[in-house]
Formats: C-alpha cells, sequence, structure tokens
C-alpha cells in the first residue's frame, strides 16, 4: 500500500513535470507573429506652396491731348471802350450798344441781330469774349460769329435751354455742321455768365466755354474774316446778352501729317 502511494505520486510528479516541459516547448516552439511597422502619418502642411503669379503689364493711358496748342502772342484786347470798332445800331426791333465797357445786343420777338468787329481780319487764331445773358428764355439763343464777311460765316450758338450748337451761314443759307448738344458750361436761362472761346486753325474750328473743349467743326469755305456776336429772340420775348472782355490771341500750329 505505502509502495503504491509512493508510485502513484512519483508518477504523478513526472508527469506534471513533463507538462510543464511541454508547455515551455510549446511557448518556445509557437512562433510570435512579427508586428507590421505603422505607416508613417502624414503632416499637415498649413500653409501650402502656390505658383508665382506672373506679373500683369498695366497699360497706361495716353495723356489728353493739348486742344489749344500754338497759342502765342495777343493779337488784341478790346475792353469795349470805343464805339467805332464795333457795328453799332438801333431800332425798335434791334440794338447794339457800347456802354460801361459791355457791348450789348437786344433784339425782340422773332428778330436775329449781330455786331461785326471792324477792320479785323483773322485766319490762324484763339479768341475769348465773356458773354452775360441777361434776358433770355428756352430756344433763344446767342455767341459768336467767326471768319465773317457781311452775311457769310461760322456761328457757335448758345441756346438757352442749355444745349450749343454749330452752324455755317452762307448768304442766309444755314448748314448746320454741328447738332444742339447739352453742356453744362451753357447757362439755363439769365442771369448767368459764361466765356467763350474758339480756337481757328486752317478749316478746323474748336469751341471752348469756360475753358473746357466741347466740339470742333471742320469746314473749309470761309479761311478769313472778322469777329461778331450775335443774338436771337425765338420766342414772344426780347432778348438781352452783353458781351465784354475780347481777347485774341496768334496760333502758330502745323497740323502732323497722317502716317498711311
Amino acid at each position: 500500500m505505502t509502495f503504491k502511494l509512493f508510485f502513484l505520486s512519483g508518477f504523478l510528479t513526472l508527469l506534471l513535470s513533463s507538462c510543464s516541459s511541454l508547455d515551455d516547448w510549446l511557448a518556445v516552439s509557437t512562433p510570435i507573429p512579427s508586428t507590421e511597422t505603422p505607416a508613417p502619418t502624414s503632416t499637415r502642411v498649413w500653409f501650402p506652396p502656390s505658383a508665382t503669379p506672373t506679373p500683369q503689364l498695366l497699360s497706361t493711358k495716353e495723356p489728353t491731348p493739348e486742344m489749344r496748342p500754338g497759342l502765342s502772342a495777343g493779337i488784341l484786347t478790346d475792353s469795349f471802350t470805343n464805339p467805332f470798332d464795333w457795328e453799332l445800331a438801333a431800332s425798335d426791333e434791334a440794338s447794339a450798344d457800347i456802354n460801361d465797357n459791355r457791348l450789348t445786343l437786344a433784339a425782340q420777338s422773332g428778330i436775329y441781330m449781330t455786331s461785326l468787329r471792324r477792320d479785323t481780319l483773322l485766319t490762324d487764331y484763339y479768341a475769348e469774349i465773356t458773354a452775360q445773358p441777361g434776358l433770355c428764355k428756352n430756344d433763344d439763343s446767342y455767341g459768336i460769329l467767326v471768319r465773317a464777311n457781311g452775311g457769310s460765316y461760322y456761328r457757335f450758338a448758345l441756346a438757352c435751354d442749355g444745349t450749343v450748337r454749330g452752324e455755317r451761314v452762307n448768304n442766309s443759307v444755314r448748314l448746320v455742321l454741328q447738332q444742339p448738344i447739352p453742356s453744362g458750361d451753357v447757362p439755363p436761362g439769365a442771369p448767368g455768365t459764361v466765356r467763350i472761346g474758339v480756337w481757328a486753325v486752317g478749316s478746323e474750328m474748336r469751341l471752348f466755354l469756360n475753358g473746357r473743349f466741347q466740339f470742333s467743326m471742320n469746314d473749309p469755305s470761309f479761311p478769313i474774316g472778322t469777329f461778331g456776336v450775335f443774338v436771337r429772340s425765338a420766342g414772344e420775348t426780347p432778348v438781352v446778352v452783353s458781351f465784354s472782355d475780347l481777347v485774341i490771341q496768334e496760333v502758330n500750329y502745323i497740323f502732323p501729317t497722317l502716317t498711311p
């Protein structure tokens, strides 16, 4: 009995030892799976590079051309003190009179009145004169006469509706060279004041109001003549306009030759 117990005890010890060795062998011989290296984490780029823009060439605007080139010495200055320098007249329908350094023209309803400067033949020149409408409404008009010879001349007309136009008159036959256009420099009625200027060279005539260019006319019909002013009543009321401070300058200018 004692021997059996000893034998069983030894057998169990051997068995347990064998199991332990088996476990160790299994533990050693079982392959350990390799651990894959994790992919590197991408780095966030907060300010990604961008293509460098190509500098854009900006166009340069051409300078505004000089609209009154070639102004030279003064030809005359008229302060309207000599009544013999102008054509003056007086009637029940119209009048032209010099007083207080002003040439004042007046015309009744439907009447056209002009006054030309005597003994002043001009070809190429720049002239300025101040006009002050004292009584003027709607389609009534006034302005300057350029290269006048009796009843033939160019006419720049300012209307009291705020428009300005250009015409050629040849012995009472009127040809419109510039249709009426609105201008902020034309006094809308009376009273008002405007400085009227004309640059006349060759066949081209450019109109200025208060020093600002308005439009140009091109016509070779009248190359020489005197300077004048006019008023015209188009309605049922008279028109009265005073002119003062006439200055005329010589212009020495040759138009550039156009390249074909």
